[in-house]
């Protein structure tokens, strides 16, 4: 069962993920999209969608820190465990709070407005439940760690290096069975979520529209007053239509 979750399932959940990308881009383009409800309701989605992004961007940042950081790094850095520990807590406990009353702005939205509900595809019903119970499941587990239920587990010599040795292709599987139970089951959920990505709204996180940040001005001229407000009919076909 160890081979089976932490040796084999985290390369399943990535190749679901690359061939539902792929597929989907060629023959589903008109359907990658965000699928927006912005027109149905604004006020909800104004305080939710906010927190959610913005929270989950930092609660991403965290996780690539924790899990691809060695220890060695921080160490040579004269970054201790005590102040890591506190600075990944704090920063972290920020952020999950914030993503996590984000989402849950955005599900309640869904519930109760009609329009929303009914414009949700049943792929997204399931990749809810997935991301909120990973996301439940990360606070667990960083709150029973910090208040020392998991026994001074130290998850940067365990869960990190397993993740690490995903890279290299030869997992070490075994570091992850004397891992908590909430840290197991959190890590089930985030590639489980890592799979649905290509089928549900989470594939516009592919399409962010990162080009804006460097696109020029949009440059608007004013009118000549010499000119005519409305210009005469041309001939050809802007005149006939």
């Amino acid at each position: 069962m160890d081979l089976l979750l932490w040796g084999v399932l985290p390369y399943v959940s990535v190749a679901l993920l690359v061939a539902g990308t792929v597929w989907r881009a060629r023959h589903d383009a008109f359907g990658w999209t965000s699928r927006s409800s912005q027109l149905y309701e604004s006020r909800l989605l104004r305080i939710g969608s906010p927190l959610f992004h913005f929270g989950m961007l930092f609660v991403v940042l965290g996780h690539v820190v924790g899990l691809l950081v060695p220890r060695d790094w921080t160490d040579a850095l004269g970054l201790d465990d005590h102040a890591y520990h506190l600075l990944a807590v704090s920063t972290g406990a920020v952020a999950g709070v914030a993503a996590a009353a984000g989402i849950a702005v955005l599900v309640y939205r869904r519930i109760t407005v009609t329009a929303v509900r009914r414009a949700t595809p049943r792929s997204d019903h399931l990749m809810y439940a997935v991301l909120l119970g990973a996301m439940a499941l990360g606070l667990t587990a960083t709150a029973l760690n910090s208040t020392g239920h998991t026994g001074g587990y130290n998850y940067r010599e365990g869960v990190s290096v397993w993740f690490r040795s995903l890279f290299t292709l030869t997992p070490d599987y075994r570091l992850m069975a004397d891992a908590p139970l909430a840290f197991r089951l959190h890590v089930v959920f985030g590639f489980a979520l890592f799979a649905l990505i290509p089928y549900s709204r989470l594939v516009h996180l592919f399409s962010a529209p990162l080009k804006y940040l460097a696109r020029p001005y949009v440059v608007y001229r004013r009118r000549d007053p010499r000119r005519p407000a409305v210009r005469e009919p041309r001939r050809g076909w802007e005149h006939l239509s």
